[in-house]
């Protein structure tokens, strides 16, 4: 299905599954660059040898990079879109959980539902995506989010 439609059909897919992306895989390079930008240079991250000796067997990436990667994976098809959008907005997450690591050169994809739909004021929609990121191999995905955009249409 095209995930882009006319804000007049919001309502017919709430409670639906509007978008499912494909395959991207978290290298080890991806997961060294966010702890880089972050800060965060925690060994289960980073240190293949000490990280191999935690119950994940090799390095994690953050959470919060796997987090980061709901702009790229809407971006590729993940999401409903509405016909003559002007600009998108990260309205913010209604609630997120870690559930599973993501271990390092492992295949993530996201999954999305609209949750909600409401015209804020003419023309300003506030849409909730229920976004699961799964994991490839993995029966637990790697996290589970509720979250916000306000798409503006012109």
């Amino acid at each position: 299905m095209s995930n882009t439609i006319n804000a007049n059909q919001l309502q017919d897919y709430v409670g639906k599954e509007v978008g499912l992306t494909d395959w991207i895989t978290v290298d080890q390079e991806r997961i060294n660059q966010f702890a880089e930008a972050t800060g965060d240079h925690q060994y289960i991250h980073l240190d293949a040898e000490r990280a191999a000796q935690t119950p994940f067997g090799t390095t994690i990436a953050h959470g919060f990079l796997t987090l980061s990667l709901l702009s790229m994976l809407s971006s590729m098809g993940g999401g409903l879109k509405l016909e003559n959008t002007v600009m998108g907005i990260n309205y913010g997450l209604d609630k997120v959980r870690f559930l599973n690591p993501v271990k390092s050169g492992a295949k993530i994809r996201a999954r999305f539902v609209l949750a909600s739909a409401d015209e804020k004021k003419p023309g300003n929609y506030l849409l909730k995506h229920s976004v699961t990121v799964e994991i490839d191999g993995e029966e637990k995905p790697a996290l589970i989010a509720d979250w916000l955009g306000m798409t503006v249409v012109g």
